[in-house]
């Protein structure tokens, strides 16, 4: 039972939401509660496919707000006369459900917050659901259509509606409209792309960083332009610039390196007159009546480097114009670089963020050319030549500054051969693997510009230029890494840090080790967790109890087979659980998928638990249908394969459970049918979920 699936794994994922729906609606009966299956859905839905990193088992308050408040109101239709679900209740049940099953990600928000967060929203879902502003485009006309009387379930009937709407001969509220459009266009889609995760990394502690962060140049040049404009201020040229016998002072003391021969005004000081202008993008200082004057509020970051620093790093996008659109106090027309500062420098650096080697000067600037012969049209090799070394030249100028605040190291020497093996006539469909950040910059933006032979030829030109000597390496540091993973979970993604789960539960940890973590990251995350524990052995139990707890086969294998990997001597912790009587199935599934065990090691009781495990784990990745299909292709049919792993004595009940329903449905399935390729429908692909309520 994964809680993560790739965006094209549409499949697997409407198999797990088959199979949670069903237990958690089992669970909450069980309990006396009631829970509504269709929000259930919905609420998967939306993690699925209307937010960036996808995660079933991770929410937060911000994600409850949006989904009640913003995507039940966009995609779920509820007609005139209806009354909308309880989704407040049921997804604080789901959630509940979540934690009580060792599937909630112990990275979110804790189980208390969230159902604080779900009380909180609870009045406002209904209006929200009523307010027509908040709709769809396809909610918006289903809910007309109905208020006009058509059945919105007569295909003949929607469709002639719809005719009639094309043709202006339906009557409707313009003004709602134009609101639905506006916030259609502002918002997006209610599905969003994925943003596909990020390798773990591993992050100094905030001592250290802070540490660190006192060491930066640029830190210095902010903190000592504040201290120096003070409470009482500075006088200003009339145009607003530094006296040139300030801007003496102030380079001397700040070591900006800016040249002073033949400099008549402070404006033909580059580093200086970018640092001023930094502070005041940072709110550390502000001009009022010809004066320089430090902002008060702004003391106590300005006596915190770590948080001044992040706060540095945060505006520095906001630093175009002083940055690119000056040169020797003049302003200068803008490179293909200025045009899009604010959006390539974070891509630039998100780039950086996903790479396990440093990044080498020719591959970065040469993705960065087929970004902008991708997004402009200039015609004649002299003018594409031109441009794109203004590019590059302002390019280097970001990256100086980026060195200054202490977020990137560069150094000479080779390329590491990963580089070698993506010729650029490939950036078009970027090879499979390839970092999210690094196919974009890579990908997707070579089509249509240059036949193969020039991009054989440019592949040719950089490949010599990586391997015939010592090339510029660029890399994040680690004050770098930790700005930009603060900046991609801001975003809504996912950037798992080293370390961040030693206080998580034991079933937290090894599911999120076993769906988002290397080897490398898993072992050293394992053993910071087992080192905050009591003892090794303490820790060794609580884990192995989290696989037993776990009611889904593919999790507890899964969750197994990370902790024998990330474990020292995991093998012989996995072959001391073969005979565990809750945990000896999925020990003998790890052990024959390592081929550590052989078919012929089995006794025969082990076979026909494995049998049982086998069918388990099917059902639960590929649905009954699924089972059913696979079943029908092997020689041992779907009755028999059914029959042993019910008398398997397997020790999931609940598991078996399901099994049963899937063999009285092949009972009553003639046997030619076993093993069909069959149709299988989506939950609301026809437009409505399972009590009816249609979706868009």
């Amino acid at each position: 039972m994964r809680t993560f699936f790739a965006p094209e794994e549409t499949e697997e994922f409407e198999a797990a939401r088959s199979l949670l729906i069903r237990r958690t609606v089992q669970w909450a009966r069980e309990r006396g509660e009631t829970m509504d299956p269709f929000v259930v859905e919905t609420a998967l839905d939306y993690r699925h496919r209307g937010t960036r990193d996808g995660r079933l088992g991770l929410w937060e308050p911000r994600h409850i707000e949006e989904y009640l408040l913003d995507w039940l109101p966009r995609t779920v239709t509820v007609l005139p006369g209806e009354e909308p679900a309880d989704a407040p209740g049921t997804l604080a049940a789901l959630l509940r459900y979540l934690d009580a099953m060792g599937l909630s990600d112990p990275r979110g928000a804790s189980p208390a917050d969230n159902l604080a967060a779900i009380e909180t929203l609870a009045p406002r879902y209904a209006p929200a659901m009523a307010d027509r502003g908040r709709w769809g485009l396809a909610k918006f006309w289903a809910v007309t259509a109905a208020e006009q009387g058509i059945d919105v379930q007569d295909p003949a009937a929607l469709e002639g509606f719809v005719e009639q709407a094309q043709q202006g001969e339906v009557p409707y509220d313009q003004d709602v409209l134009d609101e639905v459009l506006r916030n259609h266009l502002t918002r997006g889609p209610a599905e969003v792309t994925r943003a596909e995760p990020q390798l773990p990394v591993l992050l100094p502690a905030e001592k250290e960083l802070r540490a660190r962060a006192e060491t930066s140049r640029a830190l210095r040049w902010l903190r000592g332009i504040a201290d120096w404009a003070d409470h009482e201020g500075r006088v200003l040229t009339a145009k607003g610039n530094l006296r040139m016998a300030d801007a003496r002072i102030l380079v001397a003391e700040l070591g900006t390196g800016d040249v002073m021969d033949s400099v008549r005004s402070s404006t033909q000081l580059p580093r200086l007159a970018l640092a001023v202008e930094w502070a005041k993008k940072a709110r550390l200082v502000r001009v009022a009546k010809g004066r320089l004057y430090a902002v008060a509020k702004a003391q106590p970051l300005l006596q915190d480097p770590l948080a001044l620093w992040r706060h540095a790093f945060e505006t520095f996008p906001e630093l175009r114009v002083p940055l690119l659109g000056t040169r020797g106090g003049r302003r200068v027309v803008g490179s293909l670089l200025f045009d899009s500062f604010e959006d390539t420098v974070p891509d630039v650096l998100s780039t950086l963020y996903s790479l396990p080697h440093a990044m080498p000067w020719p591959r970065l600037r040469d993705s960065l050319h087929l970004r902008y012969r991708a997004e402009h049209e200039l015609t004649g090799h002299y003018a594409w030549q031109t441009e794109l070394g203004h590019a590059d030249r302002d390019l280097r100028t970001a990256l100086d500054v980026l060195e200054d605040l202490g977020a990137i190291k560069r150094h000479d020497g080779m390329a590491d051969p990963v580089f070698l093996d993506i010729p650029l006539e490939e950036y078009v469909l970027p090879p499979a693997g390839m970092p999210p950040e690094l196919a974009e910059l890579f990908g997707a933006v070579a089509g249509g510009h240059g036949d193969s032979e020039d991009a054989a030829e440019r592949s040719k030109v950089q490949r010599a230029e990586l391997t015939d000597g010592p090339v510029e390496l660029i890399r994040l540091t680690a004050l770098g890494h930790d700005s930009v993973r603060r900046r991609l979970l801001a975003e809504g993604r996912d950037a798992p840090r080293v370390g961040e789960l030693a206080q998580a539960s034991a079933a937290g940890l090894l599911g999120v080790i076993a769906e988002h973590y290397d080897p490398d990251a898993a072992r050293t995350e394992l053993a910071a967790w087992v080192a905050a524990r009591e003892s090794p052995a303490e820790a060794l139990q609580k884990l192995t109890d989290a696989v037993r707890a776990t009611p889904f086969r593919t999790r507890a294998e899964a969750m197994l087979d990370a902790l024998v990997d990330a474990y020292p001597d995991g093998e012989a912790l996995l072959r001391g659980l073969r005979g565990d009587p809750l945990l000896g199935p999925t020990a003998l599934s790890v052990l024959v998928r390592r081929e550590v065990l052989g078919a012929e090691d089995l006794n025969e009781p082990e076979s026909l638990v494995m049998v049982a495990e086998s069918l388990l784990q099917l059902l639960e990745t590929a649905g009954p249908e699924g089972l059913l299909e696979v079943l029908g292709g092997r020689e041992l049919s779907a009755h028999k394969a059914l029959e042993a792993a019910l008398a398997s004595g397997h020790p999931d009940q609940a598991g078996l459970a399901d099994l049963r329903t899937v063999a009285e449905q092949a009972r009553r399935r003639p046997a030619a049918h076993l093993g069909r390729s069959h149709q299988r429908r989506r939950p609301g692909a026809t437009g409505r979920g399972r009590d009816g309520r249609r979706r868009h």
